[in-house]
């Protein structure tokens, strides 16, 4: 172990298993803190910090999931596993529902609590250092305009500060509403063109007949009522960028244009015959899957590969809810300084019912629901009745439980089913939710696959 030992606290009111968990965790190299039941928990997570803390799910005087929502106002980032010898459904969902970072039975497989003692302090390791990376990309290059501490949105910040100084194109993939364009906009910042234009072209809002002139400027005569000569967009753009949104829009003879241009870095005006030298940066956008539309023939190999040099997939809402909390407050503030008016804030019940929900808008759609629930409330104070009804539905369906009767494992089993339905399949964001890597995940699904052949 490298750098300080971290510093466990155990509550316990059963002694042999506090003491055989100090001796055990002790052996691996970490501090070890013991309280033998909920309030000497409380008292010494008040007078010092921990950087995690497994607690008993019974204990006479204060119970484990008290403790842990009082910890939460403690040492709001701690991470808790929750120990138990009453292993049930009902409570193995109710600890994790209020928080618990993971849910462990009695008695004690000394190897298991090593495992999941290691996975929960390498992931809040990792949290931190991707917050920290953020600040540092903030405090460099001023990224206002992306807030997330995701996993997902750490390596694009990663990507935005490796690819801004370099002159390659960039393709920027995603949803419709998850922030292609603030992503595009966070390179043109943090380059050395960050001083020149950054224009914003929409291949989906203008017709064919207008847009070879929009984008290439025209010369005075090429076209009925072209009475003087026009620059384009992409003259316009010159010694910054041009962000080309919904680039899978463009038809077959504007790609052939655009792909000479970006290859030749240079234009010819509708109606021209002479070169224009131009320098830009292009970094283009599209929900489609263009691989796929090349493939298929509605999209030219060429400008693909011209584009696809560096790639940066923005993922849906759905698939960071992490950040959802930090973006609600993001546009309560925003909209505040807007209006000039205090800040809102958001209740607890309303926190929870923008995580459950599945936001197919993304970051647009939360936007401007928040955006509304300031406009039409009267209160300071938001809560569910503030938002639109599809949200309060969404949140309000009963959840698909487990059967009653079923033992911890298949509890588990449940469990990683349920997290991965909820990933849309995507196997490494359900071993980011599930606190674990994805070779873990692999290999229980493997398992499964195994246990249900036989």
């Amino acid at each position: 172990m490298t750098g300080p030992s971290p510093v466990l606290l155990v509550a316990d009111d059963d002694q042999v298993a506090r003491e055989l968990l100090a001796e055990a965790l002790g052996r691996e190299g970490y501090r070890v803190r013991l309280a033998a039941g909920g309030e000497e928990c409380l008292r010494l997570a008040a007078a010092e910090h921990f950087d995690m803390a497994l607690v008993d799910l019974r204990m006479p005087d204060l119970d484990g999931l008290g403790v842990l929502k009082r910890l939460a106002k403690i040492q709001p980032d701690l991470p808790v596993v929750i120990l138990t010898a009453f292993a049930t459904i009902e409570t193995a969902i109710e600890a994790v529902t209020a928080g618990a970072s993971d849910y462990l039975s009695k008695p004690f497989r000394m190897e298991e609590i090593k495992i999941v003692v290691r996975r929960t302090l390498d992931a809040r390791r990792l949290t931190r250092e991707n917050l920290q990376f953020r600040q540092e990309l903030r405090a460099r290059y001023g990224f206002e305009t992306l807030v997330g501490q995701s996993h997902q949105m750490a390596e694009i910040y990663k990507l935005v500060a490796r690819v801004a100084s370099l002159e390659t194109t960039v393709l920027i993939q995603g949803e419709t509403g998850t922030g292609k364009e603030l992503v595009a906009r966070a390179i043109h910042d943090a380059s050395a063109r960050a001083g020149r234009p950054f224009v914003v072209v929409d291949c989906a809002a203008l017709p064919e007949t207008l847009f070879e002139s929009e984008l290439f400027g025209h010369e005075r005569g090429a076209f009925t009522g072209a009475f003087a000569a026009r620059r384009g967009l992409l003259e316009t753009s010159a010694g910054g960028t041009c962000f080309l949104d919904e680039i899978g829009e463009l038809t077959a003879p504007l790609q052939a244009k655009l792909l000479r241009t970006l290859q030749e870095r240079t234009l010819r005006r509708v109606g021209g015959n002479d070169p224009i030298p131009v320098d830009v940066r292009v970094v283009a956008a599209t929900n489609h899957d263009l691989r796929k539309l090349a493939a298929e023939g509605g999209f030219r190999d060429d400008l693909y590969y011209r584009l696809n040099v560096v790639t940066i997939t923005v993922p849906p809402l759905r698939e960071r809810s992490s950040d959802i909390p930090l973006l609600a407050q993001h546009f309560l503030e925003t909209f505040a300084h807007r209006t000039e008016r205090p800040v809102k804030r958001l209740a607890p019940e309303a926190f929870a019912l923008l995580v459950a929900y599945h936001w197919p808008g993304n970051v647009r759609e939360l936007e401007n629901v928040i955006e509304r629930a300031v406009a039409l409330s009267s209160s300071e104070t938001l809560l569910p009745d503030d938002f639109p009804p599809q949200l309060r539905e969404e949140s309000g369906r009963t959840p698909r439980l487990p059967a009653a009767g079923m033992t911890l494992e298949e509890v588990k089993r449940w469990y990683v089913n349920k997290v991965l339905e909820e990933a849309g399949g995507n196997k490494l964001r359900a071993a980011e939710l599930l606190g674990i890597d994805r070779r873990t995940l692999y290999r229980i699904l493997e398992r499964q696959a195994t246990e249900d052949e036989g």
